[in-house]
């Protein structure tokens, strides 16, 4: 029946557009107040915590040890939430790219009450997470929600789990364009209207939900920055977007082997490994409190105000080690802001030591953080589209995208030739090769239709049906070129811009998938 329904959409083509642009509106009404309530319940746990830490210091030790004491409670909440729903833990994003990919499936009621509960605890209780891939699982369980109450099919749920990771992503940083772009960058990577239209509609709409409850305040305080000089300083520009780079690369590698860390004999459970990064958090909660949490107070301390440069090596060393140190327990909770926080203390150290030497004038010194941190995401994530237009986003300015974009190719490909792998692609497979037997959640032996873009010069281009090597039981259901629908046929030439939709089991759908982008040799 499914796909039945899939093949009605593909003939009415154009209103299978209109349905899923008012879908998307729809996605987005509630997406946006899901991750609302998630920013609010977050703001007020961190408050909570500043507030704690603070009144700690004035009291006597038996209360200190008494919040310790009560970790040990909280890391048992927090292991009870981790395998009760292990697809809620993490980030969510390698999550939410797997169910788009049709490799994985998601319980979303229980993904969504799990990551609110556990997002809200553990970032309450200090450990170096982000809000926003939470949110982007959060928004796209929501929509995952809505269309299995409204009986969509699998195609069609695709693109509203897109559309609400779009609006998560939005709702949680204020960032429409930003959202949108992720989404497609990153999650879909598939820029047609029909992936994109939704996408918009989700994003803007959850934007709009979040400003009525939250105002048009930016995530972050970088307000009246200066235009940055297309001169000498080009070439600061480009050595701190190296350096964020290299960076972004180590800090890959660190998140993929963590748990080689977590596997030495002490932590013979995941109970244990949860405690051991909530008692960290409590020390550092007296010693080096900036570290705790997501981050976006500390970036905004950077902007306002100067740090020696030894305590901004300290800072980014520490945040560093327990931003591993905390995602690496599998507790809900991303390392995007954390990223992005790193990423400001790169170059807040670039501009300490530039300003030393008298290279630049000390009012430049937040246009490096911001360069620094869209360099450092490209590195990390390889969206650099994405990681331009988020800075600009959070920031408010728009006047620095040439420098922002310089950056961010520059820091992608300084990943590209150190060899590092796109984080949230490596997790995904690291996680589909850690379910070699059956697991409820991974999916096989299913059929799905993808849709397939063809790319110019890939493979399938000027290339006729028959001519192509498919997969195994892999059928062309349709072809769509501009405004024409076409019925294939073996003699059908394929041409670039081509949009294929083919019906494949899962397992194969990732091969038809790239076939439509993998250049000839």
């Amino acid at each position: 029946m499914h796909i039945r329904h899939t093949y009605q959409s593909l003939n009415h083509w154009q209103s299978f557009q209109f349905k899923l642009f008012w879908e998307g509106i729809l996605v987005g009404i509630f997406a946006g107040l899901v991750i609302s309530l998630f920013r609010y319940l977050l703001s007020k746990a961190e408050a909570w915590r500043i507030n704690l830490y603070e009144l700690l210091t004035q009291l006597p030790a038996v209360y200190t040890a008494g919040w310790f004491a009560v970790l040990l409670g909280i890391s048992a909440v927090m292991y009870f939430l981790t395998k009760y729903e292990p697809m809620a833990g993490g980030s969510g994003i390698p999550q939410v790219k797997g169910v788009i990919l049709g490799f994985m499936r998601m319980n979303w009621i229980r993904i969504l009450w799990v990551k609110l509960a556990g997002g809200v605890i553990g970032l309450g209780a200090g450990l170096s997470l982000g809000r926003e891939g939470p949110s982007i699982q959060l928004g796209a369980v929501t929509a995952q929600g809505l269309s299995r109450f409204m009986g969509r099919t699998r195609m069609e749920e695709r693109y509203l789990i897109t559309s609400g990771a779009s609006a998560g992503l939005a709702a949680a940083f204020n960032a429409p364009l930003a959202g949108v772009i992720f989404s497609l960058e990153e999650l879909h990577r598939n820029f047609s209207a029909v992936v994109l239209l939704p996408a918009m509609t989700a994003a803007m709409t959850a934007t709009f939900v979040s400003r009525l409850l939250f105002g048009r305040s930016l995530t972050f305080s970088f307000y009246g920055l200066p235009v940055f000089p297309h001169d000498i300083h080009i070439l600061y520009a480009i050595i701190t977007a190296v350096l964020s780079g290299l960076l972004g690369v180590l800090f890959n590698a660190g998140l993929l082997n963590i748990s080689a860390f977590y596997n030495l004999p002490i932590f013979k459970n995941t109970y244990r490994k949860i405690l051991f990064s909530l008692l960290c958090a409590g020390i550092l909660g007296f010693a080096l409190p900036q570290v705790l949490g997501g981050g976006n107070l500390l970036v905004n301390e950077l902007a306002l105000k100067p740090f020696p440069l030894q305590l901004l090596v300290v800072l980014l060393i520490g945040k560093f080690l327990f931003t591993l140190i905390s995602y690496g327990t599998g507790v809900p909770g991303g390392f995007f802001l954390p990223m992005l926080v790193l990423g400001a203390l790169v170059g807040s150290i670039c501009s300490n030591i530039l300003y030393s030497f008298q290279l630049i004038e000390a009012s430049h010194s937040p246009n490096i953080i911001i360069i620094a941190m869209a360099a450092f995401f490209s590195a990390s994530v390889r969206a650099p589209i994405t990681g331009t237009v988020l800075i600009c986003e959070m920031t408010g300015s728009f006047s620095h995208l040439m420098v922002l974009g310089i950056a961010s190719a520059t820091a992608y490909i300084v990943a590209q030739l150190c060899g590092g792998q796109p984080i949230y692609e490596a997790l995904l497979l690291k996680t589909l090769n850690s379910h070699k037997t059956s697991d409820p959640d991974m999916v096989k032996e299913e059929r799905d239709i993808v849709e397939v873009p063809v790319c110019s010069g890939s493979m399938l281009e000027n290339k006729r049906i028959k001519e192509i090597s498919w997969p195994p039981h892999t059928l062309v259901v349709d072809v769509k070129r501009g405004q024409e629908q076409l019925v294939p046929e073996k003699n059908t030439m394929i041409r670039a811009g081509d949009f294929l939709y083919i019906l494949t089991q899962t397992e194969t759908a990732d091969e038809v998938r790239t076939l439509g982008s993998d250049l000839r040799n």
